[in-house]
């Protein structure tokens, strides 16, 4: 049996052609009338015409249409798929030859046998049959295996879909991965909840025979074959943080290496790069936490340098804002530097869904707006205007936490420092984001001596506890700077005094009941609950326009 078979081997070696120099073998006079001559792809074939019209159908019915006619075979064969390789294991199969099968080959063969007919009906035992008995039974049951034969169905996208074979692949990987979820991946963000602990059960070990190793990568698949299969997987309830580490990892194949050298992409893959990102961003559930903010805010970053969709670009920046406190103050370079509107939407979003009692995610967020303020102060291309735009940022968020002014004082003195040319008309408008009357005595000793300062703002610093302001002259000699700094001593104490007050201490000076613990306590609360609305209104989140990110105030008991 052996021997018979090298020799059909080495008989088929004679006849399938293959011929180098790029002459077509129908072109030659030795060509035989028993033999059909095909080029697929860029590859001849001289075939015998009988073993073909054997098997083929569609061969079958060629050969009896030309049977009277000297025309070749190949013009009537033009729209045959052009894979050299594939319409070798067709001419294996018509000469009796062993065909090895594999899920890198089989899809393709299945569409070509379908396109030459080659079913039962034509011939018994025939390659269709058999190459959809190996789908079956040898590629859909693994993992491994069907994502091999889905990385074959680019080029032959359609004749697979047609056909059904991209459903029957997409139905085995969502089963599989709804029942052992780690096949997506390791979530990004994880918890201490005991319920992540998997343990595989009866049903997860028939997909999983052994010796099957490491899992195929799920994000290696093309766009067009990824997002229907995780859509589906998410409809079906597949765990929000598993979907999120695949759509992670599929960011990192297929964006952000090519994003960092965007001003070398084409058209054509900056097109692609950009329905890759708006395919992820639809498919990433606004649950909180799934991934960390700075990732978050890397796929932004790209949305934008892509020209993604207004609708792609929003939806980073909120599920950003429900986790402002997470970044970092370089996270907000967005993605030209310093996009102050991009900044002001996400902090609105931050404080339309901050409804926890404990400030500390509002003193964060302060700070962090202060570090950014900072680190942007000391470029020196940063134009005065969008200083003072992050600089109001800054201290309407500095409202909320009851802040100091210190932070920004020090962006606002680093600024000066590194734009030493601006008029002091320019200086002032600078200095316009400061409330001096919350600065530290540190920062209010600081800025009494600091001469780039303006002359103004060193005198709304000195009298910022408003009293005896005639008292105090600019310039004046050692003897009054001493003086003065005392007075800032005891200025500042007092302004300390006039933050927890407010602007109701007029109104807590009329009640007759002034001494009682529990009045003290209602009315800082008043003045708690209007600074509160205050720092929002700044930021617009108590509008009846910002249902889209739901800023108004919610419900404790929602």
């Amino acid at each position: 049996m052996g021997s018979g078979q090298n020799n059909n081997e080495r008989n088929f070696n004679k006849i399938v052609s293959r011929q180098s120099t790029g002459v077509p073998p129908w072109l030659s006079k030795s060509t035989s009338p028993l033999h059909v001559q095909l080029l697929v792809g860029d590859v001849p074939f001289t075939l015998d015409r009988e073993l073909l019209a054997a098997r083929s159908a569609k061969i079958a019915a060629l050969i009896k249409v030309n049977s009277h006619s000297q025309e070749d075979l190949s013009h009537s064969l033009g729209d045959i798929p052009p894979e050299p390789k594939t319409f070798e294991l067709v001419a294996r199969f018509c000469y009796g030859l062993e065909v090895h099968m594999s899920s890198k080959n089989v899809v393709p063969l299945i569409c070509l046998a379908h396109y030459l007919r080659m079913t039962e009906n034509h011939s018994r035992n025939n390659l269709l049959s058999k190459a959809l008995t190996f789908f079956e039974k040898r590629v859909l049951p693994s993992w491994n295996e069907t994502i091999k034969a889905l990385r074959t169905m680019e080029n032959i996208f359609q004749e697979a879909v047609n056909f059904g074979l991209v459903d029957a692949c997409s139905e085995s990987i969502i089963d599989k991965a709804l029942a052992d979820p780690r096949l997506l991946g390791e979530p990004i963000c994880k918890d201490d909840d005991i319920d992540n602990v998997y343990r595989p059960n009866a049903r997860r070990r028939l997909f999983d025979p052994e010796g099957e190793g490491q899992p195929e990568d799920l994000t290696m698949l093309p766009l067009q074959l990824y997002e229907p299969i995780m859509l589906e997987m998410s409809k079906r309830g597949a765990p929000s943080k598993y979907v999120a580490a695949s759509l992670c990892t599929y960011v990192n194949k297929w964006v952000f290496p090519i994003s960092k050298g965007s001003e070398k992409m084409s058209i054509k893959e900056r097109n692609s790069s950009g329905e890759v990102i708006e395919a992820v961003e639809m498919l990433l559930s606004h649950e909180r936490g799934l991934l960390p903010c700075n990732l978050l805010f890397d796929m932004l970053r790209c949305a934008i340098i892509l020209g993604a969709n207004p609708h792609c670009i929003n939806g980073f920046e909120a599920r950003i804002g429900k986790q402002l406190e997470e970044a970092t103050a370089k996270d907000l370079l967005i993605p030209c530097q310093y996009d102050t509107e991009c900044v002001r939407r996400i902090l609105k979003i931050f404080y339309g869904n901050y409804t926890s009692s404990d400030i500390s995610g509002l003193i964060t967020v302060a700070q962090l707006l202060e570090d950014f303020l900072a680190m942007a102060a000391s470029e020196k291309d940063l134009k005065l205007e969008a200083f003072v735009s992050l600089g109001e940022i800054s201290s309407a968020a500095s409202l909320g936490a009851q802040r100091s002014s210190d932070g920004i004082y020090r962006a606002v003195d680093i600024y000066l420092d590194q734009h030493r040319y601006l008029t002091e008309s320019e200086r002032e408008q600078v200095c316009r984001v400061l409330d001096c009357q919350k600065m530290s005595l540190e920062a209010c000793e600081h800025a009494a001596k600091n001469e780039r300062l303006p002359l103004r703002v060193v005198v709304q610093v000195l009298f910022a506890g408003k009293e005896d302001v005639a008292k105090l002259e600019c310039g004046g000699q050692q003897e009054e700077e001493v003086r003065s700094e005392m007075k800032l001593k005891n200025m500042c104490s007092k302004v300390m005094g006039l933050e927890i007050e407010g602007e109701c201490h007029n109104n807590m000076m009329r009640k007759e009941n002034i001494g009682s613990g529990s009045s003290r306590s209602v009315k800082k609360d008043k003045v708690k609950v209007s600074m509160w609305r205050d720092m929002k209104r700044k930021f617009g989140c108590i509008n009846n326009d910002m249902h889209d990110y739901n800023c108004q105030t919610k419900k404790k008991n929602m």
